[in-house]
């Protein structure tokens, strides 16, 4: 390997890398504004000169430089200093001194570099340019004065996001970042902009001026709008989540996040509920914890356990399932699922029937890949992104069955429903060949195709063209909801004899419905008496005749398990509203109301139960995929049956309306909002 020195001290450095990467090698801290690890080098703003030897007797921005063997590298140099006092001192020659109400205060790397390289005046009497702001949507604020052109947010745009809707115009002074029509920022990863931004030209619009950095308590989390399970962190004041923002997590979101898990915290303030409601005369009316508890005890005692039904939602942590198995189990009650959509995953065939086997960041791996029955981008963008990774790189052919739509990337339309699996082996298309001869191919099966009536012969022709053995396994499926694999691990599905989620919400279906914060379920049909056990008043809570409070993701520690089959521990972040409390805690009360006291008096207790019955819980942050040695046999994996010529359909109709605290957001609203109108006809400029 090359060897370079730093400073003076030796660094041994892999061919390809730049100067700035060596440098960092050997501790260095380098200041740069334009450079990002994930993004490609642009080389503009110059703040991160050094001096090279050998080379020319002058500073060099070691971000576009190669390092080279035996090369010297001097990084606190006078020469180096004096440089970047300058590249500081230019780069504020028009920048506003409004530092005191700039959202970005606190967390700005121009105020963090002005610290170490900065001029206490400046030589510059002109008066300062005004540039005027731009319309990205409902998320992104501007104040593009504060601007230094280092084109981060459109190498983000188009290399990550792969929307073109950001650009640099002009030269010199009037060079300005634009989104050209005053369009909004057509990406679900927009957010991320505001957090690449080095000096606060581009803010979080819906908290603008809300807080102070410094003001907010910060708890690592994970995230459950959707079944990817992103690393995030919580920031809250007082009673209130002020924001979520992204924690690096190379295996799942690098450092990303999508809109709707950043954005729709504000609807957790919204349409709570806060306390205990029970249905009399036809109306909610409030009601003690005691009253409601004795009025679901009764219904329950009266009732014949097979005209008892529960469905868990798709926000459900695996503590709250587990106490709700163990206690329904208790009364006899076989009718338990988890899959409101009517999906067809089922754990009777082998937990890598439901599970995202070659893993997210497995993605990068594959030499061509096949979706069938989902939509990535509005049902997981941060898996989407990981795909157009994949693709930036080169020869990679994707095929699609299903929905067409827009992937920020190129692929080959395969047809749109159940018959274009089965037809794909016959195929002499060059996807076909393509796909045949891939040594790691990917299969990814949405909600989309497994929530038929026909999901498990989907299921099957879809495993039969996963290839499987070794070290690979291709076989995926892209869940929509965080609940869902947690769900499938501890059974929570019909036992013998038991009816289906759809089945209990038929007319008839049941006597009593107890739902655990399901709302995306209808339920216009049954006649069943049912209890919501949930957070937000939704469709659930609607039709309740009792209303227990529980909590939200951010206000009770849980266990989620992400489309990985990955088990992740999200963190109390604030407490609950009003009397409201975290779900088991509620299953745990009723039971003694019900004479069949479940074991657990505390989470800690719960906990142990849950491991003991499910050792997979216990295994926090591992994902199986790929990683176990041995071969994979797929021939199991669903049913032969017939399959309905009825296209494939993406879940997510709205990818802001998804769950219960996404609709109570007014960001999510608004965005909605403008999505529903973007397809109008285009300008004339356009």
């Amino acid at each position: 390997m090359p060897i370079a020195k730093v400073n003076g001290v030796e660094v041994e450095f892999e061919p390809g890398m730049t100067v700035l990467q060596v440098a960092e090698l050997a501790g260095e801290e380098i200041p740069r504004f334009c450079y990002h690890e994930r993004l490609s080098i642009a080389g503009n703003c110059r703040m991160c000169l050094v001096e090279v030897k050998p080379g020319p007797p002058k500073p060099q921005a070691s971000c576009a430089l190669p390092a080279a063997d035996k090369q010297e590298i001097f990084t606190n140099t006078p020469m180096v200093k004096k440089a970047r006092e300058g590249v500081m001192e230019f780069l504020l020659i028009n920048h506003p001194l409004d530092c005191p109400i700039c959202d970005q205060g606190g967390e700005c790397d121009l105020q963090d570099e002005a610290m170490g390289y900065g001029r206490d005046d400046s030589r510059y009497s002109e008066n300062k340019r005004a540039v005027e702001e731009k319309f990205m949507g409902p998320l992104i604020k501007t104040v593009m004065t504060r601007c230094i052109q280092c084109t981060r947010c459109v190498r983000f745009a188009t290399e990550i996001a792969g929307v073109s809707d950001l650009g640099l115009i002009g030269r010199g002074e009037d060079a300005e970042i634009t989104t050209y029509l005053e369009k909004a920022v057509a990406s679900e990863l927009s957010g991320n902009l505001a957090d690449i931004c080095p000096v606060g030209a581009l803010t979080h619009k819906p908290w603008a001026f809300n807080y102070r950095s410094w003001e907010l308590k910060k708890t690592e989390s994970v995230d459950v709008m959707d079944a990817v399970g992103s690393a995030i962190r919580v920031d809250v004041r007082g009673p209130e989540v002020m924001r979520v923002l992204p924690r690096v997590n190379e295996a799942i979101n690098e450092e990303w996040l999508a809109d709707k898990a950043r954005y729709a915290v504000d609807g957790l303030m919204r349409q709570r509920l806060d306390r205990p409601y029970v249905r009399i005369g036809g109306k909610l009316v409030e009601a003690t914890w005691s009253q409601a508890f004795a009025a679901v005890a009764g219904k329950l005692k009266a009732t014949a356990p097979d005209r008892i039904g529960v469905i868990a939602g798709d926000l459900s942590a695996a503590e709250e399932m587990k106490a709700a198995l163990d206690l329904f189990a208790a009364l006899g009650v076989k009718s338990l699922d988890c899959r409101q959509d009517g999906s067809a995953a089922h754990p009777k065939w082998g937990r890598e029937s439901y599970l995202f086997n070659s893993t997210i960041q497995g993605i990068e791996d594959a030499d061509a890949i096949l979706m069938i029955g989902t939509n990535p981008r509005t049902e997981a963008p941060l898996v989407n992104a990981r795909i157009r990774k994949r693709w930036i790189r080169g020869e990679l052919p994707i095929g699609v069955i299903g929905e067409q739509a827009d992937l920020t990337y190129p692929y080959d339309y395969l047809g749109a429903g159940a018959a274009s699996i089965a037809a794909l082996g016959q195929s002499d298309s060059d996807f076909a060949k393509a796909f045949a001869a891939a040594e790691r191919p990917v299969v990814i099966v949405g909600s989309g195709a497994l929530a038929r009536a026909d999901g498990a012969a989907v299921l099957q022709l879809a495993a039969g063209l996963a290839k499987s053995g070794g070290e690979w396994n291709g076989f995926n499926v892209l869940h929509t909801a965080a609940s869902r694999v947690g769900g499938l691990d501890l059974g929570f599905v019909p036992g013998e004899g038991g009816k289906t989620a759809l089945q209990l919400v038929e007319k008839g279906g049941a006597d009593v419905l107890v739902l655990l914060g399901a709302d995306e379920i209808d339920l216009s049909a049954t006649g069943a008496f049912v209890v919501y056990i949930g957070s937000h008043g939704d469709a659930g809570a609607h039709r309740a005749d009792v209303v227990l409070p529980g909590a939200a993701y951010t206000e009770k520690p849980g266990v989620y398990v992400n489309t990985e089959g990955r088990a992740q521990l999200a963190e109390r972040a604030i407490f609950p509203k009003g009397e409201a409390r975290e779900d088991w805690t509620i299953l745990r009360a009723l039971s003694d109301h019900l004479g069949v006291r479940l074991p657990y008096d505390s989470l800690e207790q719960l906990r142990q139960a849950l491991i003991t019955d499910h050792p997979t819980f216990g295994q926090v942050d591992y994902a199986p995929g790929h990683s176990t040695a041995g071969s994979f046999s797929l021939a199991g994996v669903g049913e032969k049956g017939e399959t309905a010529e009825t296209p494939f359909a993406s879940p997510v109709a709205d990818y802001y309306l998804t769950n219960p605290i996404a609709r109570a957001s007014r960001t999510m609203a608004e965005c909605s909002a403008l999505h529903a109108t973007a397809g109008r006809a285009p300008m004339a400029a356009e």
